[in-house]
């Protein structure tokens, strides 16, 4: 039976408690009875930092509205103990990290980010986390919000196989990118089965840290999507991504023309019944790959398509025109974005695409579209991409469908 009932509870009394050596031992019993932070209660959040030799801790999360995002964690006196504690909604999934002794100057300001980040650190406390190439943060999961498992760990799931490749491509002018395939379980190249073809933009992040194979093993045993081959295609770098992937008419040619007969020469697959999807400027190259020929492209994932104000927003603002005025959209089509998410560059254009897309399907009942839209907890993150992959996937490709 835990000792206290609540958080509150454990504080009311510590503050009862003057000694200091009795108080410090009220943390280290309330630590031991529970390992697992944050504290989830209702709406409520607690997050505590234990350690010596510090001198500030503070909550880094963006949807902290201001700079720096932070939320600083009080010190129980006399105690290693610090806490905060915040309400958030009962969907929220977030990621966020401890800033330890960070000298709290605005971000705006900074010189040397690198060495800034130094100072922050995930949640000793929190088993639960997204884990990348570049940084490993903490997620923060309340009661309401989507799953957030590690797919790799799902038992008694059949495996498809993984390839490498190296892809060149002429229109784009890069050499050896990588393209990683994932061919479902059953999947056999000498059988005359032909798959539909899931090409997936930044491959780097599908393949690995959003674990796009272990999803689609698991969605395909349980009856939520019908097999597919996946290619995920390398990405460029940050500073080539806009030109790469806004409106760019040679990377269509070069996943239609140049991707898809490549990997037909070494699959069994259906080119005539493509997909395409991406997050964040890859939804964008998806969605321009998916209008310019919807009768291929026939399935569609816009994951936090960036719509609005920003960088080559005038290309951007093109986009929602060029749906309601499509005369074919693609069969499927699935979109997400953040609550959090910046307003006038995500949020609020995505829900206009949002809202346009399903009054083009009430006015216009020929249209042949089935369009899912989702309204996430998140902001702009890995975290975000990682929970509704699978709801994603699983609309864009039906079992049955």
């Amino acid at each position: 039976m835990p000792r206290w009932e609540s958080f509150n509870f454990f504080l009311q009394e510590a503050m009862q408690t003057p000694d200091p050596v009795d108080r410090q031992k009220l943390v280290n019993e309330l630590l031991n009875e529970r390992p697992t932070w944050p504290w989830i209660e209702g709406n409520k959040a607690t997050f505590v930092y234990s350690g010596g030799n510090v001198q500030s801790v503070a909550l880094n999360l963006d949807i902290i509205e201001r700079d720096p995002p932070f939320d600083t964690l009080q010190r129980l006196e006399n105690t290693s103990l610090w806490y905060v504690q915040r309400t958030f909604r009962r969907d929220d999934l977030l990621d966020y990290l401890l800033a330890v002794n960070d000298p709290m100057t605005p971000l705006r300001e900074e010189t040397d980010f690198i060495q800034r980040m130094s100072y922050w650190q995930p949640d000793a406390r929190n088993p639960q986390r997204m884990i990348t190439a570049e940084i490993t943060v903490s997620v923060l999961r309340m009661p309401g919000s989507r799953p957030f498992p590690d797919w790799r760990n799902m038992a008694n799931v059949p495996r498809g196989q993984i390839y490498e490749h190296n892809f060149d491509s002429a229109r784009m002018g890069f050499s050896g990118r990588q393209v990683w395939v994932y061919t479902p379980p059953g999947y056999d190249i000498n059988d005359d089965r032909k798959y539909p073809l899931l090409i997936l933009l930044d491959g780097q992040s599908m393949v690995a840290p959003l674990q796009v194979p272990y999803m689609a093993d698991a969605l395909i045993k349980h009856g939520r999507m019908e097999p597919v081959v996946i290619a995920m295609k390398q990405s460029g770098n940050q500073a080539t991504r806009i030109n790469d992937y806004v409106s760019n008419d040679d990377h269509y040619l070069a996943m239609h023309d140049e991707l898809v007969p490549f990997l037909a020469d070494a699959y069994n697959i259906d080119t005539s019944d493509l997909g395409i999807g991406g997050m964040g400027v890859g939804a964008i190259a998806a969605a321009h790959c998916a209008l310019t020929n919807p009768d291929d492209f026939q399935h569609l994932m816009m994951l936090s398509p960036p719509l609005g104000r920003g960088r080559a927003q005038e290309k951007l603002l093109q986009y929602a025109d060029r749906f309601k005025n499509a005369d074919k959209l693609p069969r499927y089509i699935f979109q997400s974005v953040g609550r959090y998410e910046q307003l006038q560059r995500f949020y609020i254009p995505g829900v206009a695409l949002a809202q346009l897309l399903q009054q083009r399907e009430h006015d216009q009942g020929d249209i042949d579209v089935d369009h899912k839209f989702v309204e996430l907890g998140s902001g702009h993150s890995f975290v975000a991409f990682k929970s509704i992959l699978p709801e994603a996937l699983a609309h864009i490709y039906p079992a049955g469908g």
